[in-house]
């Protein structure tokens, strides 16, 4: 598990680390142009994160091909998984333009307003390339071809760092662009992860993408996929829409409360990474047992990976709680938004098994094929138990930013524990 499991981890979290770096970068210029960058990430990921959870599907069809040894299935599958990245684009877009609108109509802070729509309009582009990526990713990923998954991602975050700093600071002829310089970064730099990936995997993906397979376009086979990835689909956006949800919120009490929100958010979100990466390598693994009819397999799989991510989580949730300063004065150095995410971040420690926990579940289920179990959990645990906590603790019990965060705590305790 852990051969198969510390590659994808470094693929997951080198994918955060994307966004990390934006924040980072960011974060040196001011509160304003932090939390505009926040929303504009929030309100992105809450539109896509539908159709990367859908192209997750090719976790069990691709893995269980794998396991029975069926080439033909391998093929058709990626094929299918391409052709569904095309079509996700379109609803992408539309519900992405108006973005000006939504958050004025969610009253976010004036100031941040602007830019934030500039910033999401902006990364539009790269969500194509981005689903291409997901889908080249998550194949090679279920056929245990991990190296050229890896050396992109090092080399796209290299690219990114240098990218984020020169458009967001300017540097020789480049004028400082601000956060609408980060935008056009990770536009650029999602369409570089699908280029190089395809480029390095083409030892493996040449003989899965140069022909079209006759069968590929057939309706069925399309909306079975779609039928299997719809609920991990409706999972990750549910899960995503939540914390979106709650940083809406945060914007009501002001761009400061907005800021060190995405800090301790970002740093959750990063050591989540781990048991992600994990989960998918569970999913593999299971997969691959099931195809190959090895139930003792799939079981010693599944309880291996969640051994491995509540090990690593309990270890993060230490950190969180004893060295908040240390980790939030890598974000920014804004003295208000640090004080107030010195509050936040130990909150997160408290989630963080929990989370290790439901992630890795997700992924065992969806590698034995079970989309719909995690989905109706998300829906349990956070819409009727985190969410309500969270309004209820912030507004009529009077905890404000403090109360959304442990309504957090406990939603996602609820998901665990279903």
């Amino acid at each position: 598990m852990l051969r198969l499991a510390v590659p994808v981890v470094v693929v997951q979290v080198g994918m955060m680390l994307l966004g990390v770096v934006d924040t980072m970068v960011v974060g040196r210029l001011s509160s304003e142009a932090l939390a505009a960058v926040a929303l504009g990430h929030v309100v992105v990921m809450a539109v896509s994160s539908f159709g990367i959870g859908l192209l997750l599907a090719l976790d069990p069809l691709v893995s269980q091909a794998v396991g029975a040894r069926d080439e033909t299935a391998i093929r058709r599958s990626v094929q299918r998984g391409l052709v569904l990245a095309v079509a996700l684009m379109a609803p992408s877009t539309l519900l992405l333009l108006p973005c000006e609108w939504v958050l004025t109509t969610f009253r976010q802070p004036p100031e941040t307003i602007p830019l934030a729509a500039a910033y999401i309009r902006i990364c539009i582009p790269g969500l194509l390339p981005f689903y291409g990526f997901v889908v080249l990713r998550q194949s090679l990923q279920a056929m245990g071809r991990l190296r050229p998954i890896v050396i992109t991602i090092v080399t796209v975050n290299l690219f990114n760092l240098v990218a984020d700093w020169a458009l967001v600071f300017g540097a020789g002829p480049i004028p400082q662009l601000g956060p609408v310089g980060s935008a056009w970064a990770t536009t650029a730099a999602r369409t570089l992860l699908f280029v190089v990936l395809l480029f390095l995997g083409r030892r493996e993906l040449r003989p899965l993408l140069e022909r079209l397979d006759p069968e590929v376009l057939r309706r069925p086979p399309l909306v079975r996929i779609v039928r299997l990835g719809a609920p991990i689909g409706f999972q990750v956006q549910l899960e995503i829409l939540a914390f979106s949800a709650i940083a809406l919120l945060m914007g009501l009490f002001g761009t400061v409360q907005m800021a060190a929100h995405q800090v301790a958010i970002n740093l959750a979100s990063l050591t989540f990474m781990v048991p992600l990466g994990v989960g998918s390598a569970t999913a593999v693994r299971v997969g691959q047992a099931i195809g190959a009819h090895n139930g003792d397999g799939a079981r010693r799989a599944a309880s291996s990976g969640l051994m491995i991510g509540a090990s690593f989580m309990s270890v993060m949730a230490a950190a969180f709680v004893f060295a908040p300063r240390l980790l939030a004065s890598a974000y920014t150095s804004v003295e208000e938004v640090l004080a107030l995410a010195v509050v936040f971040i130990p909150i997160a420690g408290f989630f963080q098994v929990f989370d290790g926990l439901q992630v890795v579940s997700a992924g065992v289920l969806r590698g034995a094929g079970d989309t719909r179990a995690p989905m109706v959990v998300n829906i349990l645990g956070f819409w009727l138990i985190g969410f309500p906590t969270s309004m209820a603790l912030a507004f009529p019990l009077g905890l404000g930013p403090e109360g959304l965060w442990w309504g957090v705590v406990v939603g996602l305790g609820a998901v665990a524990v279903f």
